[in-house]
């Protein structure tokens, strides 16, 4: 068995979106990349499954957040970049700024092109 087909502990997280067969389903691609990366650096042992269930519940419970659930991988987004900060993996300001390239990277990628950090017109060999 491949690690893709040994399901994570992450599939239960509280709110998860699934189809009928119990499989995550993703509004958006990087909601999907998002949740890899979640379970990869679980599984390196970044943080606990208790970790993760604190921080995510404490996102999707705060107030403002959509009563729909339609904001549910913005929290999943914010719990993941609030635990690589705790951890002090990347502080916020170092996250704000590869939100920031990214963005700038996909507005500068031409239709139908790939989104690559190199496409960002203002990143010059490290963090723009």
């Amino acid at each position: 068995m491949s690690a893709c087909e040994i399901p994570s502990a992450l599939v239960q997280s509280p709110g998860l979106p699934k189809s009928p067969e119990g499989d995550p389903v993703f509004p958006e691609p990087w909601a999907a990349e998002a949740f890899a990366m979640t379970v990869h650096l679980h599984e390196r042992g970044l943080f606990t499954w208790s970790e993760w269930a604190a921080a995510l519940s404490g996102e999707v419970h705060k107030p403002g957040r959509a009563e729909d659930g339609g904001d549910y991988f913005d929290c999943w987004v914010a719990a993941l970049s609030g635990l690589v900060a705790a951890k002090g993996v990347a502080d916020d300001e170092v996250i704000l700024a590869l939100q920031q390239s990214w963005q700038r990277a996909a507005e500068a990628t031409p239709h139908g092109r790939p989104i690559e950090l190199a496409n960002d017109p203002l990143r010059v060999g490290g963090l723009a």
